[in-house]
């Protein structure tokens, strides 16, 4: 069975193209700006590298997004439709926003299997849950998303016996679960072998024009895997320092300056 893993953004308003919208964001704790009068916005589809130096606000924006973090002014917006600063971090994810954080979060004593069951987005009251049984259209979700993320053929295997690659594509499989339209991912490759950063590149590329995807990562080899037909945003004390193509950030005398080093 070939299934559709591409996210429908039902519900989310996205008829002026983008899917997130963040108009002059500033966030204040006691007087330090982490984000100072910040604006981008994500298209539907897209796949958006953010970079820039450590306390370029990279975080605080991603917890803006997710609602962990209020701004202190502007706006942000998930299509047309949700105003972020309105909602909590609950109805945000249910709204359609997955994050990932650097840190990958799997149910050790639980398979494979059961991490990505456990993931679906469906009715999780106690009743219904334990007397589930999956329809063969889940099970054939399930099967898709681990041939996807690369872990078909260890479904029956405890996800604690992962290497450490392993469980950050299975936790990006359990977001792909919850069909978000926003997908947030916080550097994806820290700690991966060369070939599991390889490997990732593979799988956020063929996830590229399915879903919109923000990757927020300091490894620039790996940026440059993903970036080549998108927008790289380059964040520094708190704005866009520069936006643009790959060879074009990396060119910029700025971010050369404040982030690439000569």
């Amino acid at each position: 069975m070939s299934l559709d893993m591409s996210i429908k953004p039902e519900g989310v308003d996205t008829r002026h193209g983008a899917i997130l919208y963040l108009d002059d964001v500033t966030v204040s704790f006691d007087g330090f700006r982490a984000l100072n009068k910040l604006t981008l916005d994500i298209s539907v589809g897209e796949l958006r590298c953010i970079i820039g130096p450590n306390g370029a606000g990279k975080t605080t924006m991603m917890d803006v997004i997710t609602g962990k973090t209020r701004p202190t002014s502007g706006s942000a917006f998930f299509g047309q439709t949700f105003d972020l600063a309105r909602m909590t971090e609950y109805e945000i994810a249910h709204a359609g926003i997955g994050r990932k954080f650097q840190r990958p979060t799997v149910f050790e004593q639980h398979t494979v299997f059961e991490n990505l069951e456990l993931a679906m987005k469906m009715d999780k009251r106690v009743r219904p849950t334990l007397f589930a049984r999956l329809s063969s259209e889940q099970e054939d979700r399930i099967g898709a998303i681990l041939r996807l993320i690369r872990l078909h053929g260890h479904e029956d295997r405890p996800a604690g016996l992962l290497s450490h690659g392993q469980k950050q594509w299975l936790e990006i499989g359990m977001l792909l679960m919850q069909e978000p339209q926003l997908i947030l991912l916080d550097e994806p490759v820290a700690g991966m072998s060369d070939a599991e950063t390889a490997r990732t590149a593979e799988l956020l590329n063929e996830l590229r024009g399915k879903h919109s995807i923000m990757v927020v990562e300091h490894d620039m080899g790996f940026v440059a895997e993903i970036a080549q037909q998108g927008k790289v945003t380059v964040l520094h004390e708190g704005s866009v320092l520069a936006e643009g193509r790959m060879d074009d950030v990396q060119a910029d005398d700025r971010v050369i300056e404040v982030y690439l080093g000569r």
